[in-house]
């Protein structure tokens, strides 16, 4: 599988994303924004199915290289200071956005971003930007909204939701549909009954939190109805 490495400096950090190119005419380009982790060998995995479906994959860094592999603790530490400036948050994923773009064999009518728990929080945000994505999925995301100006959305929007995610209450997941009720897009929530968070990440139980657990029928769900959605976004 060809993979090539995208350097990228936001405001003095070094970021170095994954470019999985699909083989031949693309349908699509599919930026994949990780957990609190960062880039792993689960999102490469991520990406292979979506090349194997004729769709290009950026696999955004968002942490740095230096970071990679790091403990649990110094990760939750980071995304602490990334959600701790939500403006800062969006202006980085719009530049992921950017990188994207630049990308060869990128339609820019056609590119979606997909995230991962933290990462769901960073595709969520891209889309309340406002930003020109045909849409985003949010998979066992934080919905938590940024605190800023509210835009437009123009992306279409779904979020894959374990009822019992002890992270993301009912309560937010009502508030996340009213927040994008309200901002005129075209959206949905699906929850799985008796899934917690990090449902699509076979080794979510290693981290050690209550709740965080893989889920293999909600993983399986929740990926065929994300082909759908794409195969609706991409045409």
């Amino acid at each position: 599988m060809n993979e090539q490495t995208v350097a990228h400096e936001f405001r003095g950090e070094a970021l170095e994303h994954v470019w999985m190119p699909a083989s031949g005419s693309a349908r699509g380009t599919v930026i994949i924004v990780p957990t609190v982790m960062g880039v792993t060998d689960l999102e490469r995995g991520f990406a292979r199915q979506l090349n194997e479906r004729g769709q290009h994959a950026l696999i955004a860094d968002l942490f740095g290289k230096e970071f990679r592999g790091a403990p649990r603790d110094t990760m939750f530490g980071e995304m602490g200071r990334l959600k701790g400036d939500r403006a800062a948050l969006r202006d980085r994923m719009l530049e992921v956005l950017d990188v994207a773009l630049s990308q060869e064999g990128v339609d820019a009518s056609r590119i979606a971003a997909i995230g991962f728990c933290f990462g769901g929080l960073c595709v969520l945000d891209l889309a309340r930007a406002g930003a020109d994505v045909a849409g985003v999925a949010s998979f066992h995301g934080l919905f938590d909204p940024p605190g800023l100006d509210r835009q437009p959305i123009k992306a279409k929007v779904v979020a894959y939701h374990g009822w019992d995610d002890p992270m993301v209450p009912p309560e937010a997941v009502v508030a996340l549909g009213q927040e994008l009720t309200e901002a005129g897009c075209d959206w949905q929530i699906h929850a799985y009954g008796h899934v917690g968070h990090g449902f699509t990440n076979p080794q979510a139980h290693q981290i050690g939190i209550a709740g965080v657990e893989y889920n293999e029928a909600a993983a399986r769900r929740s990926w065929a109805s994300l082909n759908l959605f794409l195969d609706e976004l991409f045409g």
